[in-house]
């Protein structure tokens, strides 16, 4: 178990990330802020944080380059975005994140980034802004993680199957609906916020049926 602190202005996007990390056993502290995050990581000590570039009063990039000058930089940081450039992913890279997830973020990159997040944890030293960038690419995660995300491609589930009827009607919905969702995570690419969409419910509710039905959540990206 790892104490990670989250940091984002959206209300919806820190319940649904505290959510599925409390749920992979993890221990999980919220900002909502700036300020909130510098308080939270003097008084937690988080082993890996996840931060919002865009917040409204101090931005995502300006804190993490305060934490690295200052030497408080000690813990993997992943950036996250939806609007990010190739620039700002380049700049954070050079002052220390060792990541970044573009919104929406999808379950199985967001897993992947916080297990390679953890693995590096250890031993970390103090990170400054001379750190050497990832190669860039052509898109902004690309340009931040350097390829640390690889993703396996298969065929995934296919949109006709057969299930067996001779079953308890319980077991037998159980099949069906653990088939129907996987084949709209492979579908959408493991974006909870599309799959939500497409079968009308709740993110967070959503994530609960997944895990109840035993659905792959860690399983990389399906065709």
């Amino acid at each position: 178990m790892a104490n990670i602190l989250v940091v984002d202005d959206e209300l919806g996007i820190r319940d649904l990330l505290s959510e599925i990390l409390n749920d992979e056993g993890h221990q999980v502290e919220l900002a909502e802020n700036a300020a909130q995050a510098r308080a939270a990581r003097a008084r937690a000590r988080p082993d890996l944080v996840l931060l919002d570039i865009w917040m409204p009063d101090t931005d995502g990039v300006t804190l993490l380059k305060e934490w690295s000058s200052s030497g408080l930089l000690t813990m993997p940081v992943i950036m996250m975005s939806g609007h990010a450039t190739i620039d700002t992913a380049v700049e954070a890279t050079k002052i220390g994140a060792m990541a970044f997830l573009e919104k929406p973020i999808t379950l199985q990159k967001l897993l992947k980034a916080v297990e390679q997040g953890l693995t590096k944890s250890a031993g970390r030293k103090p990170v400054g802004p001379n750190a050497a960038a990832h190669p860039v690419d052509l898109t902004v995660e690309a340009a931040m993680t350097g390829g640390a995300l690889p993703i396996a491609v298969d065929m995934g589930p296919q949109p006709t199957q057969s299930f067996m009827l001779e079953k308890p009607l319980r077991d037998a919905r159980d099949e069906f609906e653990k088939a129907y969702f996987e084949f709209h995570l492979a579908k959408e690419g493991g974006s909870m916020t599309r799959v939500a969409e497409k079968t009308g419910l709740e993110r967070t509710h959503l994530y609960r049926k997944l895990k109840q039905l035993g659905v792959d959540l860690t399983r990389g990206k399906r065709g």
